[in-house]
Parts: C-alpha cells; structure tokens; sequence
C-alpha cells in the first residue's frame, strides 16, 4: 500500500468520523433533512479523497479549468450563503436553526444556496478525474442534496407554514430562473 493511499483512507476516515458525530442525530430518521445530507457529504468526501492523486495533473486542460471553476463558485455560494443565513436568518444555536426566514441576498433567488454549492463541488471534484466511478458517485450524491433540499422544505413549512409555501412560488430550488 503506498504511502499516498494511506494518507487517502485516513483523510476519508477521519473527515467521516467528524460528518458521522455532527450527523448522528438525523440518521435515526430519514425524514430529517440531515439524513440524506450526511450520505452527500460522504459521497463528495469519497470523490474528492479518491481524485487526490490528480488534483493538480494538467491544470490548462479544459476539463481541469471547469473543474476549478466549478469548485471556485462552490466555495463563493458557500461563504455567501453561510453569511447571509447566519445574518438575516437569526439563528439560535446552530446556523441551521433559523428563526427568521431569510429571503434577500442569494435567498431572494434560490432556496438553497448551500446545498448547491455542495452539487457545484461535487462535481468540480467529479471533473477532476471524470471516469465512471466519479460520474456515477456525483450523481448519486446529487441525488442525496435534492432528497435533503426536498425534506429539508417539507420542515421549513412546518416551521414557518404559508409564509414558506408563497417563499417556494417565487424561489427555485437551487439556479436562479430555471430549476
């Protein structure tokens, strides 16, 4: 076993540990958002530890700037999304539990910014060594972020009822205009 290997299982490990202890209140119920988010993140981890190897193997090919590009936006829905949810949403305790429904900023357009800034880094991650085994993992793990979106919506109704509802008739899920 070489030494990059190594390296490679216990990142994947040690990453999945933090995933599993932040998870482990969802995974005893699949109608919680965090359910399917958890298989996401792992999905993605395996992608992006898997591609290690080939992360910066020919940075100038086409498939490689679209890698990058993906992973850049990625990394800006994130951080705007985190600041913007932790600013209007007025949370308490976590940044997810929001009291105030947050609709300016990236929210005035899609609903869930964060989910796809983690579908764009999938498949940046994907791009990076785009086989069959990396085109059939980001799918599934795309898979997952719509399935959390989708549960994750069915709690913000409950939470915040109509106001939601009318929020989803004027937002789409995940890019601005079209989807």
């Amino acid at each position: 076993m070489s030494f990059m290997t190594i390296i490679q299982i216990v990142l994947f490990l040690a990453v999945s540990i933090v995933f599993f202890l932040y998870s482990r209140p969802y995974l005893k119920d699949p109608r919680r958002h965090g359910f399917y988010r958890f298989f996401g993140w792992e999905l993605t981890l395996f992608l992006v530890v898997i591609n290690l190897r080939v992360w910066f193997n020919d940075p100038l090919a086409p498939l490689q700037i679209l890698s990058w590009i993906l992973l850049l936006l990625a990394i800006l829905l994130a951080v705007i999304g985190f600041l913007q949810l932790h600013s209007y949403g007025k949370a308490e305790g976590s940044f997810e539990n929001t009291t105030k429904l947050v609709e300016k900023g990236l929210y005035k357009t899609i609903r869930h910014p964060l989910y796809g800034s983690l579908i764009l880094g999938t498949w940046g991650a994907a791009l990076k060594q785009p086989d069959l085994l990396s085109v059939i993992v980001a799918a599934a793990a795309t898979l997952c972020y719509f399935l959390t979106a989708k549960v994750e919506e069915e709690e913000m109704v409950e939470k915040f009822g109509e106001e939601y509802k009318a929020y989803m008739r004027r937002t789409k899920l995940f890019v601005p205009y079209v989807f």
